[in-house]
C-alpha cells in the first residue's frame, strides 16, 4: 500500500512577497526553498498562487518555472475586491478537500491569521495542514493552528541579508521587479543541462582527487582510483563565440528554457536532502526514499549522468569518501542512508578556521560557505541554530576562532585565521 503523502499548495502571494521585501532586507521572494522543503514531506499534486499579477509581473516567470498555477484576482476594481484573492483561495481549498480524497496534506503559504478558520476546518476534515510564512509578518495565531509551520526565512537556501550589513542591497520598486535583474538571475541560478552536469561531474572528480591531495611542493599526485573509471569523461567547455548583434538571443527567453535546478555539487545536494529527510521523518531514511526526494527536487536527476550504473553504486561511492553512511535496510537492495556525525558548534568553528587557513590565511565571506561544504557536504549553519552564514562567522569570531572585518576594497567581509 502506498502511504506517500499527497500535498496541495495554496499561496497567498502578496502576503509572502511583500513580507519578504519588507522584513528580509528587500530580498526577492523565491518559491524554490519552499518546493525543496515540501519535496521531503510528500508528493505535491497541486500548486496555486493567488494575486493581482499586474503587481508582480517579473515574479510570474519564477513561479511558472516551479509549475505553479497562477490564479488572477484583479484588485483594481475598487475596495470591495480587497480580499478577493483570500476568499477565492479559501473556496478552492475547501472544494479540493471534499472533491479529492487522496490529498492528505494542505500547505497554506501565508502569514495572515484570517486563514485560521480555514486551517481549523481542514483539520476537522482529517487533513494535515502545513503553514509557511515570513517570520516577522506572520500572526502568532496562525502557527498554533497548523500541524506544522515553516518560517520561510529559516528554510535551507534562503540567504537573509544581515541587518547590519555595511553594503545594503539596492532598493526595489514598490511592487514591480526591475527587468535588469533577469540576466543576473539567469546567470546565477540557471544553467543549461549539459553545463550543470559537467560542473557536477567535475565536482565529484575533485572530491575523489582531494584525498590524493597535493604534495608539499604543490604538485598534484596522479590519480589511480578504480572509481574514476566509472565516471564519464567531461569534455572541456567550448570557447565563447562572438554573436552578431542581430543574432543575439533575449536573456528572458534563455531564462524560460533554463532548467529549474541547483548548480551545487551533487554530494552537497544529496547531503542537504538527506539532512532534510532525517529531520522531517521519525524513521530511518532508505536509498529509495532518498532518490524519490532527489527526483522531486530535480526531475532530470540520474546517477548515470555522473558515471554510475545504479543509485546504490553512487551511494557506495559517496560512502567510501565519508559523505554518507550506509547500513542494512529493509531489503537487500535498499540500504539505510544517514549522515556522519557533524559534531557541535565548536567543531564547525574549527572546520571554518581550517578552510580559511587552506585559502592562505584569509578569505572573503562570499563563496566561503561553498568551500566549507566541499570539505563537509552536510554542513548547514541553520542546523546549528544560526540564521545565516554571516551570523555563524560572527559567532566564530566571538569564540576567538577567526577574525572578521569589513573590507571596503573587496566590498565584502574578510575572514582571517
Amino acid at each position: 500500500m502506498d502511504l506517500e503523502e499527497r500535498l496541495a499548495v495554496f499561496i497567498d502571494y502578496e502576503n509572502l512577497a511583500l513580507g519578504a521585501r519588507e522584513h528580509l532586507g528587500g530580498m526577492q521572494f523565491d518559491f524554490g526553498p519552499i518546493a525543496d522543503a515540501l519535496a521531503v514531506r510528500g508528493r505535491v499534486v497541486a500548486r496555486r498562487a493567488y494575486a493581482d499579477w499586474s503587481y508582480f509581473d517579473e515574479d510570474r516567470r519564477m513561479l511558472t518555472r516551479h509549475q505553479v498555477e497562477l490564479i488572477e484576482m484583479t484588485q483594481r476594481m475598487g475596495a470591495s475586491r480587497k480580499n478577493a484573492a483570500d476568499i477565492k483561495m479559501v473556496v478552492d481549498a475547501i472544494e479540493m478537500a471534499f472533491e479529492r480524497d487522496y490529498i492528505s496534506t494542505f500547505v497554506m503559504c501565508t502569514g495572515d491569521s484570517d486563514f485560521s478558520p480555514l486551517v481549523h476546518k481542514l483539520r476537522e476534515l482529517n487533513k494535515r495542514v502545513i503553514g509557511v510564512g515570513v517570520e516577522k509578518s506572520t500572526s502568532r495565531l496562525l502557527p498554533a493552528a497548523c500541524d506544522e509551520f515553516l518560517f520561510y526565512d529559516r528554510l535551507e537556501g534562503v540567504e537573509v541579508p544581515d541587518e547590519d550589513q555595511s553594503a545594503p542591497a539596492p532598493k526595489r520598486g514598490t511592487r514591480s521587479r526591475k527587468p535588469a535583474t533577469a540576466p543576473e538571475r539567469a546567470t546565477a541560478q540557471k544553467a543549461p543541462a549539459t553545463t550543470r552536469r559537467a560542473k557536477a561531474a567535475e565536482a565529484v572528480a575533485e572530491a575523489v582527487a582531494e584525498p590524493a591531495a597535493t604534495t608539499a611542493s604543490g604538485a598534484a599526485e596522479p590519480e589511480a582510483k578504480p572509481a574514476t573509471r566509472r565516471r564519464k569523461k567531461v569534455e572541456p567547455a567550448p570557447a565563447p563565440v562572438e554573436v552578431a548583434p542581430e543574432a543575439e538571443v533575449d536573456v528572458s527567453e534563455q531564462e524560460d528554457e533554463a532548467p529549474a535546478s541547483s548548480d551545487a555539487p551533487m554530494e552537497v545536494r544529496v547531503a542537504q536532502t538527506l539532512a532534510d529527510l532525517q529531520s522531517s521523518t521519525s524513521g530511518p531514511v532508505t536509498a529509495s526514499a532518498l532518490k524519490r526526494t532527489l527526483l522531486r527536487k530535480d526531475a532530470t536527476f540520474s546517477e548515470s549522468d555522473y558515471g554510475f550504473r545504479t543509485f546504490g553504486e553512487f551511494l557506495r561511492f559517496l560512502a567510501d569518501r565519508g559523505f554518507v553512511e550506509l547500513a542494512t535496510g529493509p531489503s537487500a537492495g535498499d540500504p539505510e542512508v544517514s549522515l556522519p556525525e557533524q559534531g557541535d558548534t565548536d567543531a564547525a568553528f574549527v572546520l571554518l578556521r581550517a578552510v580559511v587557513q587552506e585559502s592562505g590565511g584569509s578569505a572573503a565571506l562570499s563563496g566561503l560557505k561553498n568551500a566549507v561544504r566541499k570539505k563537509r557536504p552536510d554542513f548547514s549553519e541553520k542546523a546549528l541554530g544560526f540564521r545565516g552564514f554571516l551570523q555563524f562567522a560572527k559567532a566564530a569570531e566571538a569564540a576567538g576562532t577567526v577574525a572578521l572585518a569589513w573590507d571596503d576594497e573587496a566590498d565584502d567581509y574578510l575572514i582571517t585565521a
